[in-house]
């Protein structure tokens, strides 16, 4: 688990949906429910990414910009920043680079086999690119780590993105990398920014078939979502074999999430978690990163769903009936003025059925399905239907 609460400081201002309080309500849970103080789990302190780390994903003449940015407090919209989605703030380079720093920490754990698998909840920024911030990311940390485990030498890192929200700038990173298979598990871009993750985009030159879009109409709910991951990102994981795992687990994809319209409960999401972690130890040797992502229902889905996350990573799933401790809910609170929810399961039975029992032409999700499939799948050797 890597931590610190100078994390917290990557904090757009008052009435952002990227609040900061969702996780430290997050750190909150998983340490009144002892994840945290698990023999299995070990806390280690991220240093901010410098410079040179940073100019393996973004240009350097961007990177100099949200430093002023950061200092002048003046926008600058050439590259994103002071828009709506990216104010700029004090000191936003720094916190910025500091999330970085952490997902590199994490990855610099699993490569070097100091952890089987490494946590950064405050990470995910995956919408930042080269040059310019976008959809509440400055800096790319995924990216960042990517580029950083491939110059440390693994063969193959797959990366795996369950937020709500195409992830943009991951896939741009490595659009033309076939050492990189980024799968994205996303809404429609037709009802949801960014706007971009059809089927059809599917990589460039020696990376074609290496960029995978599950586009899910609005309305789907854990089973369509489930079946999705199963029918799309299983296979291609199983053909690809990375060397390291690297997962995005946004949570806005939940059903109450002001900000998108797919209809998850936290039962969905944690079941999408545990088929992660029986994917890294069955393909990767157990190398598995993770990160937060989105997420804007800050009291009733964020600390909960990263809760369960962490403590699958440390080997010690919570059992989902369990309730919530009472002095986390006053906390929640206090802090933010919601009742929190009394435990850790919307009480969702999040089942599927595999898309090998055959494919139902007149269902939205199988048609999603199948147009990914029909992409990508002949790239790998593998039949689409």
């Amino acid at each position: 688990m890597v931590w610190d609460d100078g994390l917290t400081r990557y904090d757009f201002g008052p009435g952002h949906p990227f609040d900061p309080v969702r996780v430290r309500l997050t750190m909150e849970l998983a340490r009144s429910l002892g994840v945290l103080a698990s023999d299995s789990v070990t806390m280690l302190t991220p240093s901010p990414a410098t410079d040179g780390e940073l100019e393996t994903v973004h240009d350097g003449e961007y990177i100099e910009a949200v430093r002023h940015a950061g200092r002048s407090l003046q926008p600058n919209i050439r590259f994103g920043l002071g828009t709506d989605d990216d104010p700029v703030f004090e000191g936003m380079h720094e916190a910025a680079a500091l999330v970085v720093g952490a997902t590199l920490e994490a990855a610099r754990a699993v490569w070097s086999g100091t952890a089987r698998h490494a946590v950064n909840v405050a990470g995910g920024h995956h919408h930042a690119m080269r040059g310019a911030a976008s959809g509440f990311c400055v800096y790319n940390d995924l990216a960042v780590a990517i580029k950083w485990l491939l110059a440390a030498g693994a063969e193959r890192v797959a990366y795996v993105d369950l937020d709500v929200h195409h992830g943009d700038g991951v896939q741009a990173a490595f659009y033309d990398d076939p050492r990189v298979l980024t799968i994205s598990l996303h809404e429609h871009p037709a009802t949801l920014f960014p706007g971009t993750g059809l089927p059809g985009e599917t990589g460039t030159g020696a990376g074609e078939g290496y960029a995978v879009n599950v586009a899910l109409p609005a309305g789907t709910g854990d089973a369509g979502w489930l079946r999705a991951l199963d029918a799309v990102a299983v296979p291609l994981l199983r053909s690809f074999k990375p060397t390291v795992l690297v997962s995005q687990h946004g949570c806005d994809s939940h059903r109450l999430d002001p900000l998108a319209h797919l209809a998850l409960s936290v039962d969905g999401q944690r079941r999408a978690q545990l088929i992660m972690h029986e994917l890294a130890h069955e393909l990767s040797d157990g190398r598995w990163i993770a990160t937060g992502g989105g997420g804007y229902a800050l009291v009733q889905v964020v600390p909960r769903t990263w809760t369960h996350l962490l403590a699958i990573a440390a080997g010690t799933p919570l059992d989902p009936e369990m309730p919530t401790p009472a002095a986390w809910r006053e906390l929640a609170l206090f802090m933010t003025g919601e009742t929190a929810p009394l435990t850790m399961t919307d009480g969702a039975s999040p089942d599927f059925v595999s898309f090998a029992s055959g494919m139902d032409p007149g269902e939205p999700v199988d048609r999603a399905i199948m147009r990914t499939r029909s992409a990508v799948f002949p790239s790998h050797g593998l039949a689409a239907l």
